[in-house]
């Protein structure tokens, strides 16, 4: 099994990369029951690092489950005050989810890591 690769065979992948003070997770792949504590592992352990501003990159995702905006909720609460928290959602399989849930009224949601991070 690869690292990432979960015994059912569902994958959630990510990357995580450095802009300046901002760091930004690249993710991939579907989140879901399965996938999503890995997910939250990897937003979690992003948060922990403290940087000035957290983008979770969700452009890469084919699916975004209630267990998955379970998951930016607990890393949203979690970074607080002292970073932050911000998706990125362009199509419809993210920022849908968002919406429906009113999520994106309490976690800032762009278009664009570049608005990401610069917003």
């Amino acid at each position: 099994m690869s690292p990432g690769e979960l015994p059912n065979g569902q994958t959630v992948h990510v990357a995580v990369e450095k802009h300046g003070e901002a760091a930004v997770l690249a993710v991939s792949g579907e989140i879901d029951m399965v996938t999503a504590p890995e997910f939250e592992d990897h937003l979690l352990s992003a948060v922990r690092e403290q940087p000035a501003t957290l983008i979770v990159d969700l452009c890469g995702v084919d699916f975004l489950g209630s267990a998955g905006l379970s998951a930016l909720v607990v890393a949203y609460r979690e970074a607080g005050e002292r970073t932050k928290f911000r998706v990125v959602a362009q199509s419809s399989t993210t920022a849908r989810p968002l919406q429906l849930t009113g999520l994106d009224q309490e976690i800032p949601v762009f278009t664009t890591r570049d608005d990401a991070l610069t917003g």
